[in-house]
């Protein structure tokens, strides 16, 4: 369905969200190549991304990714997932919009929560938080973010994503979005 000469498939939104599930499943359905960029990052730096972050600091990893972003979505036909503030620094929003297909996954505060109960991913913004705790920053941040992620082209409202029926729902939504 996808083909090479497509612009990209950019899924955007908060941590936990569902950017890196849905996105596998779709680019599986398109039989396309998938992408997280914070996996291409620690790959090509051979560091994991909290890492990078504790040694070099917020600002060096922003730049970093930004010069990725600008790599992978060069690649043509590809189904690409976002780190949760990627589309929130320099003019990375504008560039995905211009280089390819955005779409926001958007959760609420419990959906993402509970998302985030479920996640094996160790998350050192969040770590010692109490549930309460975690609701509130979550929906602060998700609060502030929010500006970026609905500059994107399209918006897909996500539940919690814990059947493979349900990824699949959001799956046909994008693809939909893209016929």
């Amino acid at each position: 369905m996808l083909k090479a000469t497509d612009k990209c498939i950019i899924l955007i939104g908060y941590m936990c969200a569902g950017k890196t599930t849905v996105g596998k499943a779709l680019a599986k359905r398109l039989g396309c190549v998938f992408y997280d960029l914070d996996w291409y990052i620690e790959e090509r730096f051979h560091k994991r991304v909290p890492q990078i972050f504790a040694e070099e600091g917020e600002e060096r990893f922003r730049n970093l990714e930004r010069r990725m972003l600008h790599e992978v979505a060069e690649f043509q036909g590809i189904v690409m997932s976002c780190g949760g503030g990627t589309p929130c620094f320099f003019d990375n929003m504008q560039y995905m919009n211009e280089v390819g297909r955005t779409f926001y996954l958007k959760a609420s505060p419990d959906t993402l929560c509970t998302h985030l109960a479920m996640s094996r991913g160790e998350r050192p913004l969040l770590k010692g938080k109490s549930p309460e705790e975690l609701r509130t920053f979550v929906a602060e941040q998700v609060a502030e973010r929010s500006h970026y992620y609905e500059q994107a082209q399209h918006t897909i409202d996500i539940n919690v994503l814990d059947t493979f029926e349900k990824i699949d729902e959001i799956c046909q939504q994008i693809i939909d979005c893209l016929e």
